[in-house]
C-alpha cells in the first residue's frame, strides 16, 4: 500500500488493484479533551473508536448493498480497522451533503422566522454546502453547482434521490432500536462519471434523539453496534 493522505480521523492508501484503503484511527476532532464532530482539529484519542465508526459504516454500507444502493463501499477488516474502496473524485474542492428530516441546528438559525424548531420536514429537505471553513461552509443550490462547473443536473439529481433513499435505510434502521434520526451528513462523489457515496457513514454526522433527548455519538455508536 502507498499513503497518498493523512487525514485527522483516517488515513487514506492506494491499492495495487486500483482501489483505496481507508485506515481509520482512535484520534477524534474536538476541544480541550471534549469529543466534538463539528471540531476542524483533533482534540482527543478514544482507545477503540477508530473499530467502532468502522463497524457502523460498514453495518450501513451493508445495509445499501442489500436495498441496491450502490456506495464505494468494497469490503473491510474490522480487526485491522480498515476498510477497501472504490476510487472518486470529490465535487468541487469538498461538498457536504444533508437530508434534514426536522428543522433544527443551522437550519433554524437561518429560517427561524418561519418554522418552528422541531418542526418535521416532510419528505426530507436536502441541502449542500462547500468544505470551506474560511468562509464558514457556504450553502450552494443545485443550479449554482450546475452554474460553477461542479457537477451536471443529471449528477445533482442523482445525488438528491440517493441522498433521500440513503436516508430513509438510516433512519427506519434507527426506528427499530427506538431512536429517531434528525438529520445526517454525507459526502459524494463520482467514479466512471456515476455518482456514489463515500467516506464513511458515522454516529458523528447523525443527528439523533432519544425520548427527546439528542445521543451523544460516542453514545449511538454503541447502540447501532451492540444491538
Amino acid at each position: 500500500m502507498t499513503k497518498i493522505y493523512e487525514g485527522k480521523t483516517k488515513d487514506v492508501y492506494k491499492l495495487e488493484n486500483g482501489n483505496v484503503m481507508l485506515k481509520f484511527k482512535d484520534d477524534c476532532t474536538g476541544k480541550d479533551g471534549v469529543f466534538d464532530p463539528g471540531e476542524n482539529s483533533v482534540g482527543l484519542t478514544i482507545e477503540g473508536i477508530g473499530k467502532a465508526n468502522l463497524q457502523t459504516s460498514v453495518y450501513y454500507f451493508e445495509l445499501l448493498k442489500q436495498a441496491g444502493i450502490k456506495t464505494h463501499y468494497v469490503g473491510a477488516n474490522i480487526d485491522a480497522a480498515e476498510m477497501e474502496v472504490l476510487p472518486a473524485t470529490v465535487f468541487g474542492h469538498g461538498l457536504e451533503v444533508i437530508c434534514r428530516l426536522v428543522a433544527t441546528g443551522s437550519f433554524i438559525r437561518r429560517y427561524g422566522e418561519y418554522i418552528a424548531d422541531g418542526t418535521p420536514l416532510e419528505g426530507g429537505y436536502v441541502e449542500c454546502t462547500f468544505k470551506n471553513d474560511a468562509k464558514g461552509d457556504p450553502l450552494v443550490t443545485g443550479e449554482g453547482l450546475v452554474a460553477l462547473g461542479v457537477m451536471t443536473e443529471e449528477m445533482f439529481a442523482s445525488l438528491k434521490a440517493q441522498t433521500l433513499a440513503i436516508t430513509k435505510v438510516v433512519a427506519d434502521d434507527l426506528k427499530s432500536i427506538g431512536l429517531d434520526l434528525w438529520d445526517i451528513k454525507f459526502e459524494f462523489g463520482y467514479n466512471n462519471g456515476e455518482v456514489i457515496l463515500i467516506d464513511e457513514i458515522a454516529s458523528g454526522n447523525m443527528r439523533v434523539y432519544k425520548d427527546g433527548k439528542i445521543v451523544d455519538p460516542v453514545e449511538l455508536t454503541k447502540l447501532i453496534n451492540n444491538r
